[in-house]
């Protein structure tokens, strides 16, 4: 075991010194515990590196807001300990760790296993929705529900130890690093990006997954080269501990079979794989993708100064949240189409990309100006933007106070009576 940095994870091996290392990585809200029930069986062959998020059982709480950043933390650690080569397996967010490795860092995998995985995990609103309720209420909310996005509802009734254990799990994380990874999966997306994937590749679904179902891990199967399907009945999303010798046995049967030699070009000796047993089936031909996985757009040259309505949209999305600038661009025709450009482009592209204020601060002076102006509609969504970029509830309160001040009272109480609806739509968790 070891204790992490900024700059690296906290981690632990398990088996023998001289095997090939297979690394575990765990989903959000879990720890590298999520994996016990696999570990007697995989150490007989491997040497197993797990490794806990940030701020997850009881790791320093250095927050990672990005998969990229996850996975540099990882490589960093990796690099420390003296681990060059490996095979990954990860569930959730783990997975995106290792669809990150896999395109970023080809030479350094061997191969591959994605669990409840997906190319986008839902939509980056429903991420940072999330990250608005642990920030006004913590986690509690969020524990108390995790049963049930999980396991199936007879293994929760029949395990109600490891129900808690789940509750627990996710009660006792940093607030600021779940938040943090929220906004990884939020941003996160390589529905482009699959087909560069060139590692020997195991995607892994509980059929019972309501979270990242089997249409998800079809997607990521017609996406990824070489890829093949495994579907766990009786299942839920965090399969290896529903269903722990299925997912073993899978696991054992695939990095068994799949371990891809090193690249010549690096110079590196190639981990040898554990003994040939008998490979899982491949996909049948006829299973097709679930969605159609579009090429990634060709970027024309830039031209002196880049346009910025791609920064802005990009920006715009994040600040607003995708259903919100959906409705504003579907709602566009000839006559206000220019005006959706404009305003992509100068006030989100121009201003709200500067690196002069960070997004809080502009919050602020956004919601400060509705104010003065009585602009009441924008008001709502910009306060639903303040939530998503970081402003605590109790933080609003205080700049419509200061703006009650300088912009008038009549104006405040209009104000408030909008941003107090808002909040309590926002911040209400779920039942």
């Amino acid at each position: 075991m070891s204790e992490s940095t900024p700059s690296t994870l906290q981690y632990r091996f398990d088996g023998p010194e001289e095997a090939p290392v297979l690394i575990l990585g765990p989903s959000l809200g879990t720890t590298w515990h999520m994996w016990d029930r696999q570990i007697p069986e995989l150490t007989k062959q491997w040497r197993v590196f797990r490794f806990d998020l940030p701020g997850h059982g009881g790791a320093p709480a250095y927050p990672g807001g990005s998969v990229t950043e996850l996975a540099a933390r990882l490589l960093a650690t990796l690099d420390a300990v003296g681990v060059q080569r490996f095979g990954y397996a990860g569930c959730a967010l783990g997975g995106a760790v290792g669809v990150e490795l896999a395109l970023r860092h080809p030479e350094r995998l061997a191969s591959l296993a994605l669990i409840a995985a997906s190319p986008r995990f839902g939509t980056a609103d429903e991420f940072r929705q999330r990250g608005v309720i642990v920030r006004t209420n913590g986690l509690d909310p969020i524990a108390r529900t995790s049963p049930d996005r999980w396991f199936t509802a007879g293994f929760a009734a029949a395990q109600p130890a490891i129900t808690e254990w789940a509750v627990q799990m996710v009660r006792t994380t940093d607030p600021g690093c779940y938040i943090a990874a929220c906004e990884a999966l939020a941003s996160f997306d390589v529905r482009t990006e699959l087909g560069r994937i060139g590692v020997p590749t195991l995607v892994l679904v509980g059929s019972d997954d309501q979270v990242t179902g089997p249409a998800e891990a079809r997607t990521l199967v017609a996406g990824i080269p070489d890829a093949r399907l495994a579907v766990v009945p009786g299942a839920s999303h965090l399969v290896p501990v529903e269903q722990p010798a299925a997912v073993t046995d899978l696991l054992v049967r695939h990095f068994s079979t799949a371990w891809q030699p090193a690249y010549d070009s690096t110079g590196q000796i190639a981990i040898p794989a554990a003994p040939v047993k008998p490979a899982l089936t491949a996909v049948p031909p006829q299973t097709g993708p679930v969605a159609e996985i579009a090429p990634a757009a060709a970027q024309p040259e830039a031209m002196g100064r880049p346009d910025p309505y791609d920064a802005g949209l990009k920006v715009r999305r994040e600040v607003l949240g995708d259903a919100h600038v959906d409705r504003a661009l579907a709602s566009a025709d000839d006559f206000s189409g220019d005006f959706q450009e404009f305003i992509t482009r100068y006030a989100w592209g121009e201003i709200w990309d500067r690196p002069g204020l960070d997004r809080r601060s502009r919050s602020c002076v956004t919601l400060t100006a509705l104010v003065a102006g009585g602009h009441l509609d924008e008001l709502a969504f910009h306060t639903r933007a303040a939530l998503r970029n970081g402003l605590t509830p109790n933080e609003i309160k205080e700049v419509l106070l200061q703006a009650a001040v300088y912009c008038g009272v009549p104006a405040a109480n209009s104000a408030f009576r909008v941003a107090q609806q808002v909040i309590r739509e926002e911040t209400t968790p779920e039942e």
